[in-house]
């Protein structure tokens, strides 16, 4: 498997064929033009700081804020924006999706809890350029570019979820709450999704820094990704202009743009898994283990699931750029493999979850009892990751996969390129 300073050496800039028409008045600054092997570099040295800083923010209420500073004056706060402006399209541009990969691997190695946040960045950005109008990808991507706002996406709810309630004059109350807030206090410009009177699903943004909601910091108790920040929020009596609505109902739901996201946390959650690899092994030197024949049989087990992690999201990057240029493909076109790369998705996530699941039980019966105390950081790793793959609908995507297959005539070899 090729190495991030390999990588960053064989890395060369990629022609986006995204064509966002900006205004003649849209003028993007030279500093912000970024390139993918810089920012890959750039992410390897912010991980190694997020790795070296997670214990000092392991607490609930925590929130890395000199993680996401450092993210934001190295520019990565743009790179999801399509080439035009200013970015190098991670999270849109099919034609990138390996490196985006990379890059939400690197940042899951250093922190979980990082990962987990700049995902959401880029989930929510991709979510705009895909369903927003010209003038909201603009204002937004001015937003992300040059007032480093940071985006995310509260879509989670209970009983009290959100409904968005039009009035006469055009704009929206908001009423209710949302839960599992990621960033709650520091994500300005977060997706939350309510429900209309007719029961349509609306996606729309609330510019947090110009609003008051009301935030349940005690909601937030895990024993993991605890700088996460993920509170309860209540958004009764937001008012909001039709502007900060995006898309259509019940776009937020539209596959395969929804599932095939899946393969974005899956890439950070196989970072950790990498991280608590690369400790287990120091460990193991340090305590001069390697020739203990049971070690030796628990790394190569580690090391197999490792790689095939890393071929799963080579994998999902070669299908997300045959299916289309732009992530999803363009959604006013039905595309008559929706279904196909909807079930390679949740293959990849599927298969990830559980080399993370293998990869911290091999760790845990490699170090014992004394490796896994505090302060060290596989303690804490394996709290994050056990947290963070617990994600919703995981019978559901795996069904979808029986579904597909069993739906199919082509062969195994053939299942998933049938050329």
């Amino acid at each position: 498997m090729i190495t991030i300073n390999n990588y960053i050496k064989k890395c060369y800039r990629k022609e986006s064929v995204i064509s966002i028409q900006l205004s003649q008045n849209v003028v993007i600054p030279k500093s912000h033009d970024s390139n993918i092997a810089l920012d890959l570099k750039r992410a390897t040295e912010i991980a190694d700081y997020c790795a070296n800083n997670a214990s000092a923010i392991d607490y609930n209420t925590a929130f890395p804020k000199q993680e996401f500073e450092l993210i934001a004056k190295a520019g990565l706060l743009t790179a999801p924006l399509a080439k035009e402006l200013g970015g190098w399209g991670a999270g849109i541009d099919a034609n990138v999706t390996y490196e985006l990969l990379i890059l939400l691997k690197q940042m899951g190695q250093g922190n979980l809890a990082v990962g987990r946040i700049y995902e959401g960045h880029i989930n929510a950005l991709q979510l705009i350029q895909t369903f927003g109008s010209r003038e909201q990808i603009i204002s937004y991507a001015g937003d992300a570019r040059d007032r480093q706002k940071i985006f995310g996406v509260w879509n989670a709810e209970a009983a009290d979820g959100v409904k968005i309630i039009p009035f006469e004059n055009g704009r929206y109350r908001l009423e209710g709450s949302k839960t599992f807030c990621t960033g709650a206090g520091y994500v300005e410009r977060p997706f939350v999704n309510g429900v209309l009177p007719e029961g349509g699903w609306q996606m729309c943004i609330v510019p947090m820094d110009e609003v008051t909601t009301v935030s349940d910091p005690a909601w937030w108790q895990p024993s993991g990704m605890r700088a996460t920040a993920s509170y309860k929020v209540d958004f009764s009596g937001v008012e909001l202009e039709q502007s900060y609505l995006i898309g259509g109902a019940g776009d937020y739901f539209r596959q395969p743009w929804l599932s095939v996201g899946v393969i974005r946390f899956a890439a950070v959650q196989l970072g950790g898994a990498e991280a608590l690899f690369n400790l287990t092994r120091q460990y193991l030197q340090k305590l001069e283990y390697t020739n203990d024949p049971y070690q030796q049989e628990r790394l190569g087990r580690m090391a197999i699931a490792i790689e095939s992690g890393n071929l799963w999201l080579r994998g999902a990057a070669d299908q997300v750029a045959a299916y289309a240029p732009m992530f999803g493909g363009d959604p006013t076109v039905a595309h008559p493999q929706a279904e196909q790369l909807v079930a390679y998705a949740n293959m990849v996530r599927t298969a990830i979850e559980q080399i993370c699941i293998d990869v911290m039980n091999l760790c845990q019966r490699s170090v014992g009892t004394r490796g896994l105390l505090p302060p060290n950081p596989m303690e804490r790793i394996i709290r994050d990751l056990s947290i963070y793959l617990r994600q919703p609908a995981f019978d559901a995507a795996l069904a979808n996969v029986g579904k597909y297959v069993l739906q199919q005539i082509n062969p195994a070899c053939l299942l998933w390129n049938d050329e």
